[in-house]
């Protein structure tokens, strides 16, 4: 499925998941070293760990963030958004 992050740099944010777990996310645009170093560490993790530990996170004084926005598009995947 595809989310369109709003308050980032990212343009969009692919997710693929198998029932729970996820497995794969790619950011298109965004900080590429960051995006991919979040795509690497939530790939094989229960999607409610990941939406517990990235929700909620700031970039400066943005009120949202890339991972932030990734727990919204996690959410919407499993249909809880």
């Amino acid at each position: 499925m595809e989310y369109i992050p709003h308050g980032v740099c990212s343009r969009l944010i692919h997710v693929d998941l198998d029932g729970d777990t996820i497995k794969s996310v790619e950011f298109v645009g965004g900080c590429s070293g960051n995006t991919q170093g979040i795509s690497h560490l939530v790939k094989g993790m229960n999607v409610h760990d990941a939406i517990a530990r990235l929700e909620g996170i700031r970039c400066g004084n943005k009120p949202t963030s890339c991972p932030d926005q990734l727990s919204y598009a996690l959410k919407q995947a499993i249909g809880e958004a």
